[in-house]
């Protein structure tokens, strides 16, 4: 089984890769789903996550307010190492435990969206890399379109590597400042190795 990391900047379309390669038959795991998933009530990384922060991040019914934990991690370097101390080894043992179903079901390929893969050093754990990747100012709208102040766009983006050194990292870019369809086409070529056209190529490094 070939399997694939999908990363990039925030806000330049990872999600939307993901569901245009499921639509292909690809099995994916989202990082940030499973994240959530780990941050339940009554599971282990909610109990760390409440010891290290306190209970400002839980809401009243024992969930997790990730918009203050937000707060407190985005502000602080060591806080937010601390966060990722609890649930990244976790995480990778999620989806490294959902590859190898699918490696027993004989599935051909997976994918795994890591919004940080190069930043936890998960490249060699991946046949490819594809970097998701659009211009600076499409990105900042888009996550002006989320509600996002100055403020926040700015932490989060200091809390990832330039998309520019992803990009020089991977084996494939899937430019999403395009139409569905071609960024189907790269991601398509990316995975199942088609030849590109021309116009399905343009703007998209690969």
């Amino acid at each position: 089984m070939r399997l694939f990391g999908i990363t990039g900047g925030v806000g330049m379309g990872k999600s939307t890769a993901g569901q245009l390669l499921r639509q292909r038959g690809v099995e994916v795991a989202d990082t940030d789903t499973i994240a959530r998933q780990l941050a339940e009530p009554g599971q282990p990384a909610l109990r760390e996550i409440a010891q290290r922060f306190g209970p400002a991040v839980l809401s009243p019914d024992g969930r997790l307010n990730r918009a203050a934990l937000a707060r407190l991690v985005f502000a602080d370097t060591a806080a937010r190492a601390d966060l990722e101390a609890i649930l990244h080894p976790r995480i990778r043992t999620a989806w490294q435990a959902q590859a190898q179903d699918w490696r027993a079901a004989g599935r051909p390929c997976g994918a795994v969206i890591i919004p940080l893969l190069f930043e936890t050093g998960a490249g060699p754990l991946f046949d490819a890399v594809i970097c998701v990747a659009c211009t600076r100012a499409s990105q900042l709208q888009r996550l002006r379109l989320r509600g996002w102040t100055g403020g926040q766009i700015r932490q989060r983006l200091e809390a990832q590597w330039p998309v520019e050194e992803k990009i020089a990292r991977s084996d494939f870019v899937a430019w999403t400042e395009t139409t569905l369809e071609t960024l189907d086409a790269q991601l398509e070529h990316a995975v199942f190795q088609r030849k590109l056209t021309s116009s399905e190529a343009s703007g998209a490094p690969v």
